[in-house]
């Protein structure tokens, strides 16, 4: 499916028309996007121009970790604007030195220092240049079902198959499995030695393995503890660099500051967006550890952007991770996390289309299924970039008559709420999925409940 969220089907109001008018949307077959128009946001919740409320799910993109009501974020950005609403790169600000300095305390390990742009797919591109700047080798591994971004060389490292749409993308990108238990043939430990057996065929010529820990868009994949660290060992066995993708994940989502921080793992390269404003301001971040930092001394570090470090996308930062920390959301995250997961299960066991469920606090998948025994999934990846919609689909677009927001990406509704959600806000939402899961069970194999 598209990103749009869900509509109900009713006519476009001035402004939706022209927005569908005049304005992209974005991974959509253009005849089939119907925006709709937001008025009003407050705490976990959105309101649409008709007057529709509903609980938010889903963070919007899985980015709005600090829901909308963060005021101390808003407050920053308004302050920071009046002061200096921009400057060049080559200059700097005291909230841009700061945040710099933030990111190395709550970064695990050595990661030490930071380049600023203004999303997830631009932390990535920087990730991919300086991995090959740093090691003199071409090559990156990632994996099928991934998600890096958007821009070419971005798109080129993501496995999921809206990069089929972008192909040819950049020379030297190659897939690897997955760490995917309910939907693929190999065991999670073994996709991970496959991954050794790939680098040692390459020869001396991978540069990093870029990775998700904790997969997002693509299916809330959720590794064995032992996953991550092997990964690592392998990657430095043939000389490789370790890049972890927190765009997602990172943030307090897991109930760890980052989703490699569950496993106790330093990556070489962490790329971070999404939370790390909680999506008030669009900045991305690309942090390496000293010793790579240190490289760059003597050799040019070869990139850049018109608004790296931009005034107020880093005061929105240094205000978000001061409030992740006076708020105690990370910890929150963990403990209110756990509930979530206990909801989650009471659907599963409810309702037969529930296939599987995943995640870590709150970063949760339910992938559904037309047949159980089977594995047969309601939506497929050629779905992704395929016109019309599927069950799946109808899945989010009912829980939205009922209240509630979820989206759904490829077989699954993918659960990750702001941080500052209560238990009965939690239930508020469950009980509209519950209703929306009745239609995933009606369209089931006749098969698979008898």
């Amino acid at each position: 499916m598209s990103e749009q969220e869900p509509t109900s089907g009713s006519e476009l109001n001035e402004v939706e028309q022209t927005d569908k008018e005049h304005v992209f949307g974005t991974w959509s077959f253009q005849k089939e996007v119907s925006p709709t128009q937001v008025v009003d946001s407050d705490g976990v919740r959105f309101t649409t121009a008709a007057g529709d409320e509903y609980i938010d799910f889903s963070g919007q993109l899985m980015c709005s970790n600090l829901g909308h009501s963060a005021d101390a974020v808003a407050d920053a950005i308004d302050e920071q604007v009046r002061e200096t609403a921009y400057i060049a790169p080559n200059y700097t600000t005291e909230a841009r030195s700061e945040l710099g300095r933030k990111l190395a305390e709550v970064t695990p390990g050595d990661l030490s220092k930071t380049f600023f742009s203004t999303s997830g797919t631009e932390a990535t591109e920087a990730a991919i240049k300086i991995a090959r700047a740093y090691t003199g080798k071409q090559k990156i591994v990632s994996r099928y079902r991934s998600y890096h971004g958007a821009t070419y060389g971005s798109i080129s490292v993501t496995g999921d198959p809206r990069r089929l749409k972008a192909e040819p993308g950049i020379p030297g990108t190659i897939k690897a499995p997955d760490p995917y238990a309910y939907g693929s043939t190999l065991d999670p430990m073994e996709s991970v030695e496959y991954i050794d057996e790939m680098l040692e065929l390459e020869g001396d010529t991978v540069a990093a393995v870029l990775v998700e820990p904790i997969v997002g868009s693509n299916g809330i994949l959720v590794p064995p503890d032992e996953y991550l660290p092997r990964l690592k060992e392998i990657a430095h066995d043939h000389g490789a660099l370790l890049i972890c993708d927190e765009v997602m994940a990172g943030f307090g989502r897991t109930g760890e500051w980052f989703g490699c921080d569950v496993f106790d793992v330093e990556p070489d390269i962490m790329t971070m967006a999404k939370g790390l404003t909680g999506a008030y301001q669009p900045l991305g971040a690309t942090i390496v550890t000293s010793e790579i930092a240190e490289h760059f001394e003597e050799n040019m570090f070869c990139h850049g952007h018109t608004y790296a470090g931009h005034p107020a996308a880093v005061a929105a930062g240094n205000a978000a991770i001061d409030t992740y920390r006076e708020e105690n959301l990370i910890e929150r995250a963990s403990e209110v996390g756990e509930y979530l997961g206990e909801r989650i299960e009471d659907l599963a066991e409810k309702h037969p289309s529930v296939g599987d469920t995943r995640g870590v606090g709150l970063f949760r998948g339910i992938e559904l299924t037309k047949h159980p025994e089977k594995r047969v999934p309601f939506g497929t990846r050629e779905d992704k970039i395929s016109p019309g919609s599927t069950v799946v689909d109808e899945v989010s677009a009912r829980a939205k008559e009922h209240g509630t927001y979820v989206a759904n990406m490829i077989n699954t509704l993918i659960i990750a709420p702001p941080l500052t959600i209560t238990e009965d806000e939690i239930d508020e939402a469950i009980d509209a999925i519950d209703a929306a899961l009745e239609v995933s069970d009606a369209a089931m194999d006749s098969v698979s409940t008898t």
